[in-house]
């Protein structure tokens, strides 16, 4: 008794250094939404292994859907939700059921990488907001139990051909260990929770403002540190330490900081230049807060002033975003660039009759990437393009000019949301959009 109080305290103590999670009632009803969507399958979701986190350098971080679903951002767990079906030929009723199953403790590892939750402990149901919390050891049982001896529905995350996900080694595991009924279809859960994760809740767009707050001091930061002879590598570390300082665990995504032709190079990830006077320098950097993206693009001039060809693009790329976000109709206006009420075609439209490229050329084909991606757990975060924007979207309007032959690179990107009332909401307003602002701020005004 008195090892496992030792550990509680010890775990409990832990808490206050791991997410800000949401509320558990707000995972459980995400959980229950999907249940509404699986025509009465299963779901059957693995969390990320401690070894197999995407990015090493950080240490583990959670798989998004998992995270999505249970808020948990401990490694090797299991989710499964079984939807409550009526009685029907000679089947029992089954009501609607959901396990969180937790490894058991593995006191060796927990040496290297401190204490974990474990299904015994009597404050677990309230953790983690289950019911019921077993442990890993009890999911093959459990799915004896609660799927149909006949036949039986899962979803999972189905991995293309010639790929891995989390499922495919404990799914691999449990049909060999006859977990399964004979007739089992296994349908990949992912376009399902694409089609749930488009639209935010209240709790996911605070924390997705928190990660683009403290993005936004990182940027005016960088913004001051700019001058001839800085380094790139420089201005990455800053703006990562002021991100840090305020609560992000990590970069959104690799951080982009390119100047003269770097700034023409979409994902230019080496950082190993130096800011030269009279060239641009290309910032596309955000933090992650508590899983949380955000992604932000500024561009500036090394020596604190625009040239007049650099202001006449800068001008040009920010009246695409203007027209853009002007053309904006909750409920109508689609993401996607084939749909006739794109926002892409109007940012498109508006950069390929405004300006020429040193050939009298218009500068359409120098915008070539799209518009908007929507932002959540991924910077890139799953969504139906298909839809047309309203409220709880949260997404990005990014239009761009790309000259490599005069190594002119502008992108502004601000992170927007449409709000309960069909409003749309910039969460980077309160970062410098235009030339004059850009130049104010570099002079520390």
């Amino acid at each position: 008794m008195k090892r496992k109080l030792i550990f509680l305290v010890l775990f409990l103590s832990q808490l206050g250094w791991t997410l800000d999670r949401q509320p558990n009632a707000d995972y459980q009803s995400r959980r229950q939404a999907l249940a509404g969507k699986t025509n009465g399958g299963a779901v059957l979701l693995f969390a990320s292994m401690e070894s197999e986190g995407p990015n090493d350098l950080y240490g583990f971080r959670q798989d998004d859907n998992f995270f999505y679903l249970t808020g948990w951002s401990e490694p090797g767990a299991a989710l499964l939700i079984v939807p409550a079906t009526e009685a029907a030929s000679g089947s029992p009723a089954r009501p609607y059921t959901e396990v969180l199953f937790l490894p058991n403790h593995n006191v060796s590892q927990e040496k290297w990488t401190g204490p974990k939750l474990g299904p015994e402990s009597p404050d677990a149901a309230r953790i983690t907001g289950f019911d019921h919390v077993e442990i890993l050891d009890n999911l093959r049982a459990e799915l004896v139990r609660l799927l149909s001896q006949q036949r039986a529905t899962v979803y999972t995350d189905v991995p293309a051909a010639g790929e891995t996900s989390n499922s495919t080694a404990p799914l691999s595991w449990l049909s060999r260990a006859n977990a399964f009924p004979t007739y089992i279809t296994f349908l990949d859960v992912r376009p399902l929770l694409s089609s749930l994760r488009t639209y935010k809740d209240a709790g996911e767009i605070e924390r997705i403002r928190k990660a683009t707050d403290a993005s936004i001091v990182a940027h005016r930061a960088a913004l001051r540190a700019i001058k001839p002879g800085v380094t790139e590598r420089e201005i990455s570390a800053l703006l990562q330490y002021e991100w840090g300082k305020r609560g992000c665990e990590r970069p959104a995504y690799a951080p982009i900081v390119g100047e003269g032709f770097n700034t023409t190079v979409l994902h230019y990830s080496e950082d190993s230049g130096t800011a030269q006077a009279g060239d641009l320098l290309l910032i596309d950097a955000a933090g992650e807060y508590s899983m949380y993206a955000s992604d932000i693009t500024r561009t500036m001039p090394v020596s604190g002033k625009f040239t007049p060809r650099q202001r006449e693009i800068y001008d040009i790329v920010l009246g695409a975003q203007r027209a853009a976000i002007a053309a904006f109709k909750s409920g109508q206006s689609h993401l996607g660039r084939d749909a006739s009420d794109s926002l892409y075609r109007v940012a498109y439209d508006y950069i390929n009759t405004h300006g020429k490229d040193l050939h009298g050329a218009p500068l359409g084909k120098y915008f070539f990437h799209g518009l908007s991606h929507f932002v959540g757990l991924n910077v890139h975060d799953p969504g139906d393009y298909d839809v047309p924007v309203g409220p709880g979207m949260v997404f990005t309007i990014e239009p761009g000019i790309y000259i490599p032959e005069e190594k002119l690179g502008v992108r502004i990107e601000d992170i927007f949301y449409v709000d309960k009332n069909g409003t749309l909401v910039n969460l980077t307003s309160g970062l410098p959009h235009t030339a004059d602002e850009i130049e104010r701020t570099m002079a520390g005004n």
